[in-house]
């Protein structure tokens, strides 16, 4: 089986055992007699898939199974832009932002088709150079909204903000499960699963319990995290190929030391990267400032000569490298580097970084 080295932003990367297996399954899930893509939503083949993953990715985060909810929905994290404020703000109340990035601004201005929703911190003036200061979290919001890992940008939360008693929700597409955290800080975590733990197409929610219980009840079904809590996910069909993946990466994650185990793989691929890019000053210019805010999965740089940029994406292709080309809105390059990014990849880039700055 042929593997270019895969930089795409998502759909991304997936470990080749879960390829192979889930491709077994699409011809025949265990001794269903049936195809995984087949099979009914509410047989018992799917219960204990979906039953998996919801106890794979608690245990994973390291969070009871007791206090927080596992949901499966589709839309991806801008579907959850508009759902968090549409189940969290009650008359009179707000959001609490933090302003990292083009995702962040995103949720901003959904929730503010909603309601009312207050930027407390920004990096905006620096270009999204770095992540923000956060001062005192005002204790009267409903939520403070933040990003965990900047795709575009290239900035990543490594230390928490403290946000009180006031609850934390998190945008953690893009380092959903890439690093070790205390997850119990969370009130409420959602990402799309195309990034770390599956394919396009289904969104995890973790969600406190006792979040659900304050939260909006009369709401179209559809919209309602009550509603898909209580039916446990299949209040419509669900994603059930997304799910079925997402168990089958769970379990290789599992294997290869859970959590503390792929954030050590994921920090070893970004030394490397990062390593090359600060050893040739003169020719990179990586776009994160400050070295504690950089990204552990997204390594975004430029040249500082942007005229050879079609020079290094050749070069890059005739190496079967691709998905480098940055954001269209921000340009330059990215570096995705996500969970079943092989370490031999990041390697040999890092080896392309050294022979094009010689060049």
């Amino acid at each position: 089986m042929r593997r270019v080295i895969n930089f795409n932003p998502g759909p991304a990367v997936l470990p080749r055992d879960v390829l192979q297996e889930a491709a077994s399954s699409v011809l025949e899930l265990s001794d269903s007699g049936m195809s995984v893509l087949e099979i009914s939503h509410r047989a018992k083949a799917f219960e204990a898939v979906y039953h998996e993953a919801c106890e794979r990715i608690l245990g994973l985060l390291g969070v009871d199974a007791g206090e927080y909810e596992v949901l499966f929905l589709g839309g991806g994290a801008s579907l959850q832009f508009y759902m968090v404020p549409l189940n969290l703000l009650h008359p009179g109340g707000y959001g609490a932002y933090v302003d990292t990035g083009t995702w962040s601004m995103k949720a901003i201005q959904q929730a503010r088709r909603i309601g009312d929703a207050r930027v407390i911190a920004s990096s905006s003036d620096a270009r999204y150079a770095r992540l923000p200061e956060i001062g005192q979290v005002p204790d009267d919001a409903a939520y403070v909204h933040i990003t965990t890992n900047n795709t575009i940008e290239g900035t990543e939360w490594h230390d928490l903000p403290s946000t009180g008693g006031v609850p934390l929700v998190a945008d953690m597409s893009s380092d959903f499960l890439a690093c070790s955290r205390d997850h119990t800080r969370f009130a409420m975590i959602y990402a799309g699963a195309q990034k770390n733990i599956g394919p396009a197409g289904v969104t995890v929610v973790v969600v406190r319990k006792s979040l659900l219980e304050i939260a909006n009840a009369d709401l179209p079904e559809m919209l309602s995290y009550r509603v898909h809590a209580r039916e446990r996910s299949v209040y419509n069909t669900p994603p059930v190929f997304g799910i079925y993946v997402v168990a089958l990466v769970c379990r290789w994650m599992e294997a290869n030391g859970g959590l503390a185990g792929i954030e050590a793989l994921n920090r070893k691929k970004a030394a490397l990267v990062y390593g090359r890019l600060d050893a040739h000053p003169d020719v990179y210019e990586p776009t994160v400032v400050v070295p504690d805010d950089r990204s552990l999965v997204n390594v975004t740089f430029r040249l500082r000569d942007m005229s050879r940029e079609a020079e290094f994406l050749d070069g890059a292709r005739a190496r079967e490298m691709v998905g480098l080309k940055g954001h269209r809105a921000v340009g330059g390059f990215r570096a995705s580097m996500y969970n079943a990014f092989e370490v031999e990849w990041a390697a040999r880039f890092a080896e392309y970084l050294d022979d094009f700055a010689r060049s």
